[in-house]
């Protein structure tokens, strides 16, 4: 397996994609995970494109991991990581903020506990 800074990167994405593949794939149906993220050029976000994406790598068993969803992996930790240091702009608003829909997308829901 790659390595991130922390040495393993399967254990990061693990630890950042706290939503499971049947929340994941029910997220991305509502029209708040599509009303989110910077288009790919086919009408649909790069984010949602992610999580698509993230939802076929939870269902691998952890050998059976490419080097291609490695990559994906490593790019799931490093958006993660990146958009919870933003933060949101508005504080009483997480809930319903584009903030907690992008993570979302990429598998992170920010209210959800353990």
């Amino acid at each position: 397996m790659a390595t991130s800074a922390s040495g393993d990167i399967y254990a990061d994405f693990k630890h950042d994609v706290n939503m499971t593949a049947a929340e994941l794939e029910k997220w991305l149906k509502t029209e708040e995970s599509k009303s989110v993220g910077q288009d790919s050029g086919d009408g649909t976000s790069v984010g949602h494109h992610s999580g698509e994406r993230i939802v076929q790598i939870l269902h691998k068993k952890k050998a059976d991991l490419t080097a291609a969803d490695e990559q994906h992996m490593h790019k799931v930790h490093s958006y993660i990581s990146r958009h919870l240091a933003q933060g949101p702009h508005d504080q009483k608003d997480v809930k319903t903020s584009r903030w907690r829909y992008s993570l979302m997308n990429w598998g992170h829901d920010p209210l959800k506990k353990g």
